[in-house]
């Protein structure tokens, strides 16, 4: 990566809302700036710092097993009901990432969660009806993005600083898997309705996952809906569908009998994508059979925001409680990466996973992501409390 221009901290979008610290990780490509997007199996985090502490929303030194019966009527539209319990989250199988252990024991109360992500067409209905305008569609203000550089830190050009996001744009030939700026690139004009720019469109793809959506923007849906985003807990008992102590959500097989259960990235990763599933890039909802739970595209497809601050250690330090009831994560983001730019935790992986790069079609993996950062693989889908 031309690291010509170096500093480590991101751009501001204008919002009336102002963030005390607001960030965008995508035009990191363009300062060269470190990023990254998929963690590989084997890499490490380091030491977090022991001031900062992960912090849930009840902790319990009983073994009792929280209990939640479906509340009574009919369920939300398009929603199915999680009947909550204790699972093992995290993991400590050789393939999982060293953020995602050590294993522990954990209680989630129920909840309804939608059954597929959000689409482009209920996106679509959200803006039209409030106006909203996403992060990857807004200006970037310099005057407060200058607040988080260093003194002196010359203002970028004036065609840098427009509203984009981050595409997918990988090479035609093979390429060492260390630099991912080789395959991700920053494009103005990307957005949840130009997926890849200008001259792009959702059109035909209503039922698509809605995708270039920020931390902020699915909070946006997500209030406007009557509904909340997951806490990572409840995302990955939703994930694991019931079960326990597999290798992927549906068993000890990634394809069994040759079937693909999930949308993932088969073939030479990124230059030479053979789409066995079926599918180069995201696919339309319910393209691939639901999980126990009714859930479609729990693992694959695009990553979905979860409510939690990052931190490399919240399994660590979670794990020191006998019983961890409904987690909720850290007090504050901190990833030692990036230690400047806030960050929550992202599920389920997506159609660029790939067991030449990161195998993060798993309900434990999880994956840290600029509060602000849109990207072509990114969404969400929404929670709802029983009350």
């Amino acid at each position: 990566m031309n690291n010509i221009t170096a500093f480590s901290v991101l751009p501001i979008r204008t919002t009336e809302k102002q963030p005390s610290m607001r960030f965008n990780a995508p035009l990191l490509f363009l300062l060269g700036i470190g990023f990254f997007s998929c963690q590989t199996e084997n890499s490490k985090q380091n030491e977090a710092p022991a001031n900062t502490q992960t912090v849930v929303q009840e902790t319990s030194s009983q073994t009792n097993v929280l209990t939640s019966a479906r509340p009574d009527g009919e369920n939300p539209e398009g929603m199915v009901w999680i009947p909550g319990g204790q699972f093992i989250m995290g993991s400590d199988h050789e393939t999982a990432a060293n953020v995602e252990g050590p294993a522990y024991p954990v209680e989630v109360s129920g909840y309804w969660m939608d059954t597929h992500e959000v689409t482009n067409a209920e996106f679509r209905e959200f803006v039209e009806a409030t106006g909203y305008v996403t992060v990857a569609e807004r200006p970037i203000n310099w005057e407060e993005m200058k607040k988080q550089l260093p003194p002196g830190t010359p203002k970028p050009a004036d065609e840098v600083l427009q509203p984009g996001s981050l595409i997918f744009d990988p090479p035609n030939h093979a390429i060492p898997l260390h630099d991912y700026s080789q395959w991700w690139s920053w494009k103005i004009g990307a957005d949840w309705r130009h997926p890849k720019g200008p001259g792009s469109s959702i059109e035909g793809k209503d039922n698509f996952p809605v995708t270039h959506i920020a931390f902020e923007d699915a909070q946006a849906y997500a209030e406007w809906a009557g509904k909340r985003l997951p806490t990572e807990a409840e995302y990955e008992f939703a994930a694991q569908g019931g079960t326990t102590g597999q290798a992927f959500a549906w068993g000890d097989e990634l394809t069994p009998s040759g079937k693909y259960l999930a949308n993932f990235f088969q073939g030479d990763f990124p230059h030479n994508n053979v789409s066995t599933d079926g599918f180069a890039g995201a696919s339309p909802i319910k393209s691939f059979q639901p999980n126990s739970y009714g859930l479609y595209d729990i693992i694959g497809n695009v990553w979905e925001w979860s409510s939690d601050w990052y931190r490399p250690d919240t399994h660590e330090q979670q794990s020191k409680i006998t019983v961890c009831r409904n987690p909720t994560g850290p007090a504050q983001s901190y990833d030692p990466q990036e230690p400047l730019t806030p960050k929550r935790v992202i599920k389920g992986g997506s159609y660029l996973c790939s067991d030449q790069y990161c195998s993060n079609y798993r309900p434990s993996a999880r994956m840290a992501t600029a509060v602000d950062s849109g990207q072509e693989h990114l969404g969400f889908r929404c929670v709802k409390d029983a009350g």
